[in-house]
């Protein structure tokens, strides 16, 4: 691999502005990078399906081992706001933002590692199967372009999602179901300081529906927030209304569903105590998965870290990733741990060690698909 490439890599990167469904720029830039190295490179169609400016990025690598199962490494587009007028910093070997801005290691020290770990396999010629790169847009609001991404289509066999936190070599193989709920209370107005009385404040009964609800981690593997309120008009109008988002994650689904039960119930009691009434939204932002440890994809990326002196040790998560909409798609996909920190906060940042360890990975992983192909049969 070329470390300084890889750098200047992720450093370019970051500095194009990439909000979810304004990813053009950074897409067209990459896309010309792709068709430079000689990779077969196109778009999908998940900016008109989303209503972006953006598709979703894909391009292959043809194999030199037709036995070999056909992979993809995978990394996002998109980064949380702010970071428009990036100033990047570099000191001790780590990244970091000097401006009033998000550095944009999420996810961009996923794409720039697996882009340098095809353009390495490329100039050493190692036999490989096919690789695939999927590069997604609008993953921070929900998934949303692995989802609109036809990944069956492509035509591999499992993959990898760049895109968890550290240690790298670590591999997220299991994660929770996503639950969201939004409530409304629907008061009654009154003039606040004539008729008080006769007015129904929907903020009050939504406040004392959160001060008896489980906020927060409610077991080692449930967890709910309360995210934001709004609601009334002016100080001097009894508020009409008031409206809640929250959610809740879970590895186990009995569990998810019984505190948004519970969520749900705290709201419609509190309200109905007051003479208010609620009115609730609930749905499902993404749903869980566990890939088993015997499953192909997992025993490669074990195989993989083993061959570089790191752990292989397999983790649960209740933050999801594009493996949650692969996965439902039913192609088999799991996360590898990158070395991004601190993410969506001014304080992101990670280190070129964890960059070049990330990339080592990647190409471990080609490498070890590659092994794991059968031997050709005696003629």
């Amino acid at each position: 691999m070329d470390e300084q490439r890889l750098f200047k890599l992720f450093t370019d990167l970051c500095m194009i502005d990439a909000p979810a469904l304004k990813e053009k720029e950074s897409v067209a830039w990459t896309k010309d990078y792709l068709l430079a190295m000689g990779l077969e490179v196109w778009e999908d169609d998940a900016g008109t399906k989303l209503g972006g400016n953006a598709n979703n990025l894909i391009a292959k690598l043809k194999g030199s081992l037709p036995a070999a199962p056909a992979i993809f490494l995978s990394a996002h587009f998109d980064t949380v706001e702010p970071t428009a007028g990036l100033e990047i910093g570099e000191k001790d070997g780590t990244y970091y933002s000097i401006s009033d801005t998000i550095l944009g290691a999420d996810d961009k020290a996923g794409m720039a590692p697996a882009i340098e770990a095809v353009n390495s396999i490329m100039e050493t010629d190692q036999p490989h199967g096919d690789v695939y790169l999927i590069l997604s847009v609008a993953e921070e609001i929900g998934l949303k372009g692995a989802f609109a991404c036809d990944i069956e289509a492509v035509g591999a066999d499992f993959g990898y999602v760049f895109d968890a936190g550290p240690p790298v070599g670590t591999f997220v193989n299991r994660v929770g179901t996503h639950a969201k709920l939004t409530a409304k209370i629907i008061g009654r107005p009154a003039h606040a300081g004539k008729h008080p009385e006769e007015g129904i404040n929907a903020i009050q009964a939504a406040s004392r529906a959160v001060a008896r609800m489980k906020v927060g981690r409610v077991d080692e593997v449930t967890t709910s927030n309360v995210g934001s309120i709004s609601g009334g008009t002016a100080t001097n109008v009894v508020a009409a209304e008031a409206v809640l988002h929250c959610e809740a994650r879970s590895l186990d689904e009995a569990k998810l569903d019984a505190q948004t039960a519970h969520m749900v119930e705290c709201f419609e009691t509190e309200a109905a105590a007051m003479g208010a009434r609620a009115e609730i939204d609930l749905s499902r932002a993404y749903s869980g998965y566990r890939v088993a440890e015997d499953q192909p994809v997992v025993r490669v990326a074990q195989a993989a870290a083993r061959n570089m002196g790191v752990s292989g040790d397999l983790r649960w998560t209740l933050g999801g990733s594009d493996a949650n909409a692969f996965n439902l798609q039913g192609v088999p996909s799991i996360v590898c741990g990158t070395g991004m920190q601190e993410i969506h906060t001014h304080d992101e940042y990670v280190s070129r060690k964890d960059l070049v360890d990330l990339t080592v990975l990647a190409i471990g992983l080609v490498r070890a698909t590659a092994e794991s192909a059968p031997e050709p049969a005696n003629p």
